[in-house]
C-alpha cells in the first residue's frame, strides 16, 4: 500500500477519527448508571463539543472538528460552556484554519495557547519482534487493577486515583472497537496501551510506562503491536497523537509514522 500524502481530506479523516474516539468514551461515560462523572457530548454543526464535570481537563473540555461553517455558533458554544461554569479549549487544524475564524476567537478573548501533533501511519501485516525481556499481549478483563495501577503511576498519578480510572475505563473494555494492552519487562508489568478501531482507522489513544522500566523500547514495543493489531483489523490507516517534538512523538515517528497537521490549542484569556 502507498503511503499516502497530506491533503485536506486525509487531514479531516485524521481528525474525524480522533473525533470519533473521543465521542466513543465520552458516551460510555456519560452512559454509566446516573452519569456520575457529569458527561455530554454535544454537536455544533460540524464542531464537536465534549463535557465532562468531574475530569476538567482540557482533553475533556475541548471543542473539535471547527472551521469557518461554525463561525455563526460560536455563541451558542460559549455559553454551552459558560452555563457548565467549565473553561474549555477550542483545537483547530491547519485546513480549518483562516483569519476570519482566529480572528473571531481572539475577539471572543481566546488566544493560542499551544500546539499539539497528529501523526499517520500504514497498518503492519508482520508479527513485530520486540527486544530481549519484552512482551505484550491483550489485556483479560479481571486484569483492570493492574491496569489502573500501572495507568496511574505511569502518568505521574497517585494510585488513590485507580479507582476512578477502572470506572472510567472498565466500561470501554466492553465496547466494540476498543483493545487494551499489557507490556512485561523481563517479567515484570510495567506499561499499558489502548487503541480503538473505527471506520477503517486505528486510534492510538494513550499509552504509559512505569518511570523504572523507561528507555528499554516498550513505548515503541506498544506502538509496533497496534500497527500490527490494525492491520489484522484490515485498517487503512494508524491515526495517533503527542506533544510536539515530544519523545512520544520521535517514537512514532521511529515506528514509521509521519506528522498529518499540528493542530493549534486556543483557551480563553485569563
Amino acid at each position: 500500500m502507498d503511503f499516502p500524502v497530506v491533503t485536506k481530506e486525509l487531514a479531516e479523516q485524521l481528525e474525524q477519527s480522533e473525533i470519533d474516539y473521543m465521542t466513543s468514551r465520552v458516551l460510555v461515560i456519560k452512559e454509566r448508571e446516573g452519569n456520575p462523572m457529569g458527561a455530554d457530548v454535544r454537536t455544533f454543526g460540524g464542531a464537536t463539543a465534549f463535557y465532562v464535570k468531574e475530569m476538567p481537563w482540557g482533553t475533556f473540555n475541548s471543542v473539535r472538528g471547527i472551521g469557518a461553517e461554525e463561525l455563526g455558533l460560536i455563541d451558542d458554544i460559549i455559553r454551552y460552556y459558560g452555563e457548565r461554569s467549565r473553561p474549555f479549549q477550542f483545537e483547530i487544524i491547519p485546513s480549518k484554519a483562516n483569519a476570519e475564524l482566529l480572528s473571531c476567537l481572539d475577539g471572543h478573548g481566546f488566544y493560542q495557547a499551544g500546539f499539539h501533533a497528529t501523526l499517520y501511519g500504514i497498518p503492519s501485516m508482520e508479527q513485530p519482534a520486540y527486544p530481549s525481556g519484552i512482551t505484550i499481549r491483550e489485556m483479560e478483563e479481571e486484569e483492570f487493577g493492574l491496569y489502573c495501577k500501572l495507568h496511574c503511576l505511569g502518568t505521574g498519578l497517585s494510585v488513590e486515583g485507580a479507582g476512578y480510572v477502572a470506572d472510567n475505563n472498565r466500561v470501554l473494555y466492553e465496547r466494540q472497537g476498543w483493545k487494551f494492552f499489557i507490556g512485561h519487562v523481563d517479567e515484570q508489568p510495567a506499561g499499558v496501551a489502548v487503541m480503538y478501531v473505527n471506520n477503517g482507522i486505528a486510534s492510538l489513544t494513550f499509552a504509559a510506562t512505569l518511570p523504572e522500566y523507561r528507555r528499554r523500547g516498550l513505548q515503541t514495543a506498544f506502538l509496533q503491536q497496534r500497527l500490527y493489531e490494525a492491520g489484522l483489523s484490515k485498517c487503512k490507516l494508524v491515526v495517533g497523537q503527542a506533544t510536539y517534538a515530544s519523545i512520544s512523538q520521535n517514537n512514532m515517528e521511529r515506528a514509521g509514522l509521519r506528522i498529518g497537521y499540528t493542530r493549534t490549542t486556543w483557551m480563553v484569556k485569563k
